[in-house]
């Protein structure tokens, strides 16, 4: 079977459909870094209660009044992500982990920068108050002065990165 993938300028007008939707029903755009905060904060919550209700940071989310964590519909969000791409992956036969390496690159280095990189990721979201879905596509899609700046900023940090990181991706044969 060969492997198809969406057409990116279709997928991205279903995309930017999915945003105005979320926006319409739910008030609020994309994002997906609150998830995991639920998710810690639930669990917290389930291994010391009372320390996490004491917690000036995981006490704002508990307590009576409170909306239970784990039905936040950031947690729907991501369940939905995840099932989606599981689907995607079934239909068009890419169902496999597979790490790609480059000449300079092997398999272990490779995990431990996406760990650390994923890592660092989550914690500049948390600096930020949102995830690139929350600051710069939600914030674009509502016209904000700051989603333009957090796209820009993510795209010109990417491009920085990527020519110095590039040689560990090219044949040093190449001479590029």
């Amino acid at each position: 079977m060969k492997t198809r993938y969406m057409n990116p300028y279709l997928a991205g007008f279903f995309l930017g459909l999915v945003l105005l939707a979320t926006i319409f029903i739910t008030g609020r755009g994309l994002g997906a870094s609150g998830a995991l905060k639920d998710i810690v904060v639930a669990t917290l919550a389930a291994v010391a209660p009372a320390h996490a209700e004491k917690s000036t940071f995981f006490g704002t989310f508990l307590g009576a009044g409170k909306e239970y964590p784990l039905k936040a519909w950031l947690i729907f969000e991501v369940a939905g992500v995840l099932i989606g791409a599981f689907l995607s992956g079934i239909i068009s036969d890419r169902l496999k982990v597979v790490t790609e390496t480059g000449p300079q690159v092997r398999t272990k280095p490779r995990w431990l920068f996406a760990v650390l990189g994923g890592a660092l990721f989550g914690l500049g979201a948390q600096f930020a108050r949102g995830c690139t879905s929350g600051a710069a596509l939600s914030g674009m899609a509502v016209l904000s002065t700051a989603g333009f700046v957090t796209m820009i900023a993510i795209f010109g940090t990417g491009y920085a990165v990527a020519f110095f990181a590039r040689r560990l991706w090219l044949n040093p044969k190449e001479g590029r």
